[in-house]
């Protein structure tokens, strides 16, 4: 893994607009339904907030970059389904995932307008809510009121804990940024973690499915 991992630091330091372009396109995708419950654009952008400490990366691009891929993809979600209301929820490709749909729904007459806000941080529905809060009426001025704070703390959130890890490891494990191994840890430790919480999530829908099955049996 290191193997690959140097070479892709070196191409990004060289190529910075690539990796501002990739983290454009992670937050973007994320917030498109159906296409964001399989992105894993939270894993992307914490991952190469890691290339931030030893300038690869610039962090207000960083920060900018994720956060306007967001805006225009909870923004297009939004917008979509500001158009065709309820129509939506009930076309595919949504309703190949009405269990998603409906806790989209759920979530969003728990909370109300905070639905928005909250779905930024809770995968998969953060892919969902968006279409959801259109289709449901929700107003636009109303809609981005919520939605512009939640994004301005959601990349923060996102992209300083790589940061400040990958300088931590540097400054008080003594090891040197040219030598790429506190991003290597980092890198590592968040693919890891996402691929265990996939893993997990995976297992979980499988028994609650099996589960169900036998019920209406």
């Amino acid at each position: 893994m290191t193997s690959f991992l140097d070479p892709l630091i070196s191409f990004v330091s060289a190529h910075p607009w690539l990796g501002y372009l990739t983290l454009f396109l992670a937050a973007l995708l994320e917030a498109v339904p159906v296409v964001g419950s399989v992105i894993p654009g939270s894993t992307i952008i914490l991952a190469l907030s890691a290339l931030v400490p030893g300038g690869e990366l610039q962090l207000p691009w960083v920060l900018l970059a994720a956060a306007l891929g967001a805006v225009l993809g909870d923004g297009s979600a939004y917008w979509i389904g500001h158009r065709r209301q309820r129509e939506i929820l009930n076309t595919w490709p949504l309703t190949n995932y009405p269990r998603v749909v409906a806790e989209s729904e759920n979530f969003f007459h728990r909370f109300g307008t905070w639905a928005v806000f909250f779905a930024r941080f809770v995968p998969p529905v953060r892919a969902f809510v968006p279409v959801t809060a259109g289709a449901l009426g929700m107003a636009p001025a109303k809609f981005y009121a919520v939605n512009i704070p939640a994004i301005l703390a959601w990349a923060p959130a996102h992209v300083l804990p790589g940061v400040l890890a990958v300088t931590a490891l540097h400054e008080y494990a003594g090891l040197h940024h040219h030598g790429h191994v506190g991003k290597h840890i980092w890198i590592l430790t968040v693919v890891g973690v996402a691929i265990l919480l996939g893993l997990a999530g995976w297992i979980y829908r499988r028994r609650n499915g099996v589960t169900a099955a036998k019920s209406q049996a």
